[in-house]
């Protein structure tokens, strides 16, 4: 089996929190956001055999515990991902995935295989305005990914689940809705950065997450990851 390779960093303490691990790129992926950081594995071809992937996270067995599947968005190749993380989990590793929620059908086969721990799972903005900001028909596939990372979270199948929304100044009010709909995951708001916006600082994240009566964690390139509680 070949897998359209992206990278791979041996080890990472920012792709989960709270989790030493490796995380490995996959090429490829479906949508065009103005804002991607990683653009240069939107496309391209850069096939590799599974086993030479599978080697590099073996070798991470020593500083890792988890290994963490990114992109590009790594559920575009459904059958390789499912590969390498029966791999890895037969290896001992956690498994962990980042994922746009395009592709429900991988995110459901994962998950009956117990072959993932934790995804996060990127909720781009509201639902009316969602096709337009990726440039092709997705809310309909990562609504239901939704429902299905709320399902497996709910019977404990999927140990951690988070939505993670990229912010932008100017979008703060999106937040409400946004919240509402992820119900039952953890809210994750990260500083959107791209040329030509001033970024949303941490303390108008926190405004933006006031509201909302929750906890809720912060990411920003000064701050990193933090926790918000609006009792403090």
């Amino acid at each position: 089996m070949y897998v359209n390779f992206g990278g791979f960093v041996p080890f990472s303490t920012v792709d989960w929190r709270g989790r030493a691990a490796c995380t490995v790129f996959l090429r490829g992926c479906s949508a065009r956001c103005f804002y991607c950081h990683n653009v240069a594995l939107q496309g391209g071809e850069d096939l590799r055999d599974a086993d030479e992937v599978l080697a590099m996270i073996r070798s991470s067995r020593t500083v890792a515990g988890a290994v963490v599947f990114s992109g590009g968005e790594p559920t575009l190749q459904g059958p390789a991902l499912i590969h390498l993380a029966a791999a890895a989990r037969t290896m001992g590793f956690s498994v962990g995935l980042h994922t746009n929620g395009m592709f429900p059908r991988v995110i459901e086969g994962l998950l009956d295989r117990h072959l993932v721990d934790m995804i996060a799972l990127d909720i781009k903005t509201t639902w009316e305005r969602y096709d337009d900001l990726l440039g092709v028909a997705a809310v309909d596939a990562v609504k239901e990914s939704l429902s299905i990372c709320r399902r497996a979270k709910a019977d404990g199948s999927l140990g951690s689940c988070q939505a993670v929304v990229t912010l932008f100044r100017g979008r703060e009010s999106d937040v409400l809705a946004i919240a509402e709909a992820t119900r039952g995951l953890d809210l994750v708001l990260q500083q959107g950065v791209a040329a030509g916006f001033d970024p949303l600082t941490r303390q108008e994240l926190e405004a933006a997450a006031a509201p909302l009566g929750r906890n809720v964690r912060l990411r920003t390139r000064e701050d990193g990851e933090v926790d918000y509680d609006p009792e403090r």
